[in-house]
């Protein structure tokens, strides 16, 4: 198995999200933003640490609402970089703001952002990573990897012995279509 499927075995926020939300295909633009919100947020530290910053994450970021997120002004990043129940880093509030308008842009001209996904697929990752640079901001190789690993569009977030694996390649994850 991979480490990330043997190291959530019991583990109090690990677990829960191994099985149940990582790898699994989703459509919400909320949800999608979320996860690349909290994937660009683990740059430099660990996982464990944004999981447990989830719930302050939502609440800072109303609720991961493109169109109030976007219309985040100096105010907010103020409150941001001086909420202690988030990351403070003025890089990564900054690409939140500006990846929310970005959304909300990709959501009028392909529907969602998963449509927008769903126009591109298949890329291998490095053509992720240039797709991803050309329209947000804070997203190098390893945040874009693991964003779209996460939501199904890349395969490996489950090692085939893992009992997740199944449940996730019965919903159908887009690099299935081209294994």
């Amino acid at each position: 198995m991979s480490s990330y499927c043997e190291a959530a075995i019991g583990h109090p926020f690990h677990q829960p999200y191994h099985d149940t939300e990582y790898g699994f295909p989703q459509r919400d633009d909320a949800v999608l933003f979320e996860r690349l919100l909290l994937e660009i947020n683990q740059a430099g530290l660990s996982w464990l640490t944004v999981l447990k910053k989830r719930p302050a994450f939502a609440q800072a970021y109303a609720q991961f609402d493109l169109d109030r997120v976007a219309a985040f002004g100096e105010t907010d990043r103020q409150r941001l970089l001086a909420d202690p129940g988030i990351i403070r880093n003025r890089l990564k509030v900054d690409a939140a703001i500006h990846n929310a308008g970005v959304l909300i842009d990709l959501r009028q001209s392909h529907g969602s952002f998963a449509a927008w996904l769903d126009a591109h697929h298949p890329l291998d990752k490095s053509q992720w990573v240039k797709l991803f640079k050309r329209h947000f901001r804070f997203t190098g190789g390893e945040i874009v990897g693991e964003f779209l690993m996460s939501l199904g569009y890349l395969p490996g977030a489950h090692h085939p012995g893992c009992p997740t694996y199944e449940r996730i390649l019965a919903l159908d994850p887009p690099w299935s279509k081209y294994q």
